[in-house]
């Protein structure tokens, strides 16, 4: 058998054993439907994920193990630690130490964990096709793709050597599949769902917050992967004016190196500050029209869905949480728990308005939103 082959399947048995721990407690609550509890847990474990993938990014450990999908071939850091240490050894702040690289393996198997159960979950959904529909089958093997393609460019994000848009578009990724997963969950595959006459909630209000939101996570991201969070180092200014220089066509170049401009050149700290400044003035149409929304939710639900009220505060409360960390990244110069909160308040947002969109589709009567809430 190749070194690749055992590999693999040394992988695939730490995916499952991983898996095994959530399938244990899901198996020893019988009272509620398999099925569902399997949606949710792998939506819970997609939110960890992505703030777990945040802790890789911030702590410089995307290239902990720089090949994929092992760790210099070997399927865990215990049996790579004598290239680790030589690696170490040459460059001690470098990309490569023993913590990075468990820090980047442990992501990679929670990534892979993840994958296991949406493989589970496609299986079930097979097996229950009669009881759950077609749209439940289809909707999973969806999903499955999905993971699949962000598998990919979790490869692609260390083979190319951590470039800002494959890792920014490894994180969008990671957020409409965390979306997904979660109108899955929420779907009451195994009841009759009528559709509303007239909905609590705007459709077309909350495809703009979804929009505004997408585009403001991925200025966000473009800020993290290009490491510009302190390229304007004051608030509310940026290096002492509100209207800083700026430098368009280097700073949103997509396809390049990280560090570089398009012309292979070293970025420079004006590009820097025009990405940094982008992604803080958006954050004010983000907060203009997501309030809105929130403030719409809550007319809208009177005191008949308090369920669909409290969506609404959280989403105000978490709007208010992502000004105070994104400050906070600025002020106190970019601390880990303020930056993990930055992106865990981002997957957080477009959960809660995955939630609430039940509100858009489903009567004010119907026992589905309350239930799911």
């Amino acid at each position: 058998m190749s070194d690749s082959a055992v590999l693999f399947l040394e992988l695939a048995a730490i995916a499952i054993v991983f898996a095994g721990i959530p399938l244990a407690y899901l198996f020893s609550r019988p009272s509620l439907n398999l099925f569902q509890r399997l949606n949710w847990t792998i939506v819970f474990l997609t939110f960890d994920l992505i703030v777990f993938g945040a802790f890789t990014r911030l702590s410089d450990s995307g290239l902990g193990c720089p090949d994929w999908p092992g760790c210099y071939g070997t399927s865990n850091p215990f049996r790579a630690m004598e290239q680790i240490r030589l690696a170490e050894a040459a460059m001690p702040d470098g990309p490569v130490t023993e913590v990075k690289a468990w820090i980047e393996m442990l992501h990679r198997y929670l990534a892979m964990t993840v994958g296991a159960l949406i493989v589970l979950q496609v299986g079930l959904a097979v097996a229950k096709a009669k009881e759950l529909g077609t749209k439940a089958v289809v909707g999973s093997l969806g999903l499955l793709v999905l993971v699949c393609l962000q598998g990919a460019f979790g490869a692609l994000t260390v083979t190319l050597k951590l470039q800002p848009i494959i890792v920014s578009i490894h994180l969008m990724l990671a957020l409409i599949l965390l979306a997904l997963l979660t109108w899955y969950a929420q779907q009451p595959w195994q009841e009759s769902a009528a559709r509303a006459d007239k909905p609590l909630l705007s459709g077309k209000l909350l495809a703009i917050s979804f929009g505004i939101l997408f585009w403001q996570v991925f200025l966000g991201a473009w800020v993290s992967t290009n490491y510009a969070v302190l390229a304007c180092p004051d608030f509310p200014t940026c290096m002492g004016s509100f209207r800083p220089e700026t430098d368009w066509a280097n700073a949103f170049t997509l396809w390049r190196e990280l560090g570089l401009d398009a012309q292979g050149g070293a970025i420079s700290t004006i590009a820097l500050q025009t990405i940094h400044w982008t992604h803080r003035v958006f954050a004010i149409a983000v907060m203009v029209v997501l309030g809105y929304f929130a403030w719409d939710a809550w007319r809208s639900a009177g005191h008949t869905q308090a369920v669909l009220r409290r969506w609404a505060i959280a989403v105000v409360t978490l709007l208010v949480l992502q000004v105070l960390t994104g400050i906070s990244n600025v002020v106190f110069q970019w601390p880990l728990v303020a930056a993990l909160l930055h992106t865990a308040g981002a997957a957080a947002l477009v959960l809660c308005l995955v939630r609430m969109s039940a509100w858009a589709s489903w009567t004010e009567n119907l026992v589905s939103p309350g239930r799911i809430a």
